[in-house]
């Protein structure tokens, strides 16, 4: 598929649902074969094209052989296979690798009418997990437009929750913390004075502002704290590289310096309403900094330059307290055994339940003066 295909399909200026992050991701190795992604994404052309040419709309689609890296939370769903005398995998995954951001997957050519040719994809994955014979097609972190069109094409679809900053017409970040209770305001204040003794200076970069030298030490980080916890860095500095390249200023770092030399930083992505916080890595020990990097800096960014939205990434109740609230994203399931369909339809009804009980909670620990729980 040409570059001027991926450029005629509105994916709503979302940096990963882009050719640029995921043709570059599987060019070098981030995502191919040997790590478990074998792409073989769905195009759907327009017969009556010249040549039959026209691209009306695409569906990444990956043949996975496991689940590390696609964040489908279905662990225990491969030995259930197994007990019923079924293989789970290969599977079928529609979703960016090693980024659990909700965005769009069912990419259509700008003009184009879009639900005939969302039903269009729909009904095509289906088609190509019965014929490849494998236990399911899961379309995962759809956007809530998506939502309804799954459903009426009968996936199965499941609740998750996230913790996202919401941009509430801030002013600046004193305006933001105006809206703690005076306890947590204290602690969060507390934290960003730490890191504004230690001496370090915090800058922020666009991918255009980054040059190879900067991006090895980054990149570093990145990799060295990932090895630290027991996790494959997946990434390669060559993706790095050729992405901020091809993303320019939608790729952003803050850097953290330490007598003028990177010691920590935080890679972020941006599109034109959102700010997506992805790898964190650092060379120093400096209580507050993650959190100052990785977070209170974004949140900075996003009143600055006026985005409605920061996603820092998966899970971690820990976000609570700075600010970020719980929000729910939704993935569809297709299963092809009846059997473990129903199985799956019955954990899935469970489990929704359970996960909006988890986020009323969870936003009863807010850190705001006035927030009612969703």
């Amino acid at each position: 598929m040409s570059d001027a295909d991926w450029a005629g399909l509105d994916h709503h200026n979302d940096p990963f649902a882009s050719g640029a992050f995921l043709r570059t991701a599987e060019k070098v190795g981030a995502a191919d074969t040997a790590l478990g992604w074998q792409a073989q994404h769905l195009a759907l052309y327009d017969e009556a094209s010249p040549d039959n040419e026209k691209l009306l709309g695409l569906l990444p689609l990956y043949l996975r052989t496991h689940s590390f890296g696609d964040f489908s939370h279905d662990w225990h769903w491969a030995a259930a296979w197994e007990k019923a005398g079924l293989a789970y995998y290969p599977k079928l995954v529609s979703g960016v690798p090693f980024t659990p951001s909700p965005g769009p997957r069912l990419l259509v050519r700008q003009g184009v009418n879009r639900p005939p040719v969302v039903q269009a994809l729909i009904e095509a994955a289906v088609d190509i997990a019965r014929t490849q014979q494998v236990s399911s097609w899961q379309c995962l972190f759809v956007e809530e437009a998506d939502h309804d069109a799954l459903a009426a094409a009968g996936l199965l679809i499941r609740r998750g929750v996230q913790f996202h900053w919401i941009n509430r017409d801030y002013a600046d970040f004193d305006d933001f913390l105006a809206s703690f209770t005076a306890d947590k305001r204290k602690k969060l204040k507390r934290e960003r004075r730490a890191v504004r003794e230690s001496g370090l200076r915090l800058e922020v970069r666009h991918g255009d502002e980054i040059d190879a030298a900067l991006w090895r030490v980054i990149h570093r980080q990145y990799r060295d704290t990932f090895v630290r916890y027991g996790n494959h860095p997946a990434f390669p500095l060559e993706f790095f590289i050729q992405a901020s390249a091809a993303l320019g200023r939608q790729l952003l770092v803050f850097i953290a310096y330490q007598d003028e030399q990177p010691a920590a930083s935080a890679i972020c992505y941006r599109d034109a309403t959102t700010l997506y916080g992805r790898h964190w890595g650092t060379e120093v020990d400096v209580p507050g900094l993650h959190f100052e990097l990785c977070y209170y800096q974004g949140i900075a960014y996003c009143i600055q330059h006026g985005l409605q939205r920061f996603e820092p990434g998966a899970q971690g109740e820990h976000k609570l307290a700075r600010g970020f609230e719980p929000v729910p994203t939704w993935s569809g399931y297709w299963i092809a055994d009846p059997g473990m369909r129903r199985a799956v339809a019955d954990f899935i009804a469970r489990e929704t339940h359970a996960m909006a009980d988890y986020a009323a909670e969870t936003a009863s620990h807010l850190p705001f003066k006035h927030m009612a729980a969703p």
